[in-house]
């Protein structure tokens, strides 16, 4: 089955050439636009895509406040966050709203295929210069930290670390010898325990505490899927 794409850019002219090559692509399918995070926000309710890729300068709602709604609303739809800029404001705000990759607009075109499906199955997706400045950037107190990874079950721990070292939900079923649907489940309870919106910030929760080695998040978050 394709994964359902919606793109998100305020340019007419970006949509339709992401659109293009997107659709050369057999095992993706552009299922809708948005030229606004409003937009962006009612389309996924409608739409229910996979994977939204997100522009973060969007009139209306900014791409971050759109990610943010998106992710509380429909925890199913995955985004990644596509812009033209490297801000730590941008990657750092994108990521705490919930979006489970950050790429540059000038990602190849095979590079952003392989996030789409990253995304889609769940692998946390950075371009490697936002995964080096998110590692320095994010700060979370130390006992919050502690406290919210010492709260999760073994299982639990064993999925966050597979999820940060970049495993999408079936290689974790596999690799602990359970169902996709209990890893999700796993997930789903992970992200409330910390407190977080996506798998990426969970990803980065697990090197702050040391249950990872950051290294590996970094390694790992940009990945072929």
């Amino acid at each position: 089955m394709a994964i359902r794409i919606l793109i998100a850019d305020d340019h007419r002219v970006v949509r339709q050439g992401l659109r293009m090559f997107l659709q050369l692509d057999p095992e993706l399918e552009v299922v809708g636009e948005a030229e606004n995070g409003e937009e962006a926000v009612r389309l996924v309710g409608l739409l229910a895509p996979d994977v939204v890729l997100m522009d973060l300068l969007m009139p209306v709602l900014s791409g971050i406040e759109a990610i943010g709604q998106i992710r509380s609303r429909h925890p199913e739809t995955e985004v990644v966050a596509m812009t033209s800029v490297l801000e730590n404001d941008a990657v750092v705000g994108a990521v705490r709203a919930g979006a489970i990759g950050y790429l540059l607009k000038t990602t190849e075109a095979d590079a952003l295929c392989s996030a789409i499906r990253s995304a889609a199955a769940g692998k946390v997706q950075l371009a490697p210069e936002a995964a080096a400045l998110l590692m320095r950037e994010i700060q979370v107190p130390e006992t919050r930290v502690l406290s919210g990874v010492g709260s999760l079950t073994e299982r639990e721990s064993d999925v966050l670390r597979l999820v940060a070292r970049g495993y999408a939900n079936k290689e974790i079923a596999s690799d602990l010898n359970i169902g996709e649907k209990t890893v999700k489940t796993h997930v789903s309870n992970i992200l409330g325990k910390l407190g977080v919106q996506s798998r990426t910030q969970a990803a980065l929760y697990a090197a702050r505490s040391g249950l990872v080695d950051a290294q590996d998040v970094a390694a790992h978050s940009h990945r072929d899927g």
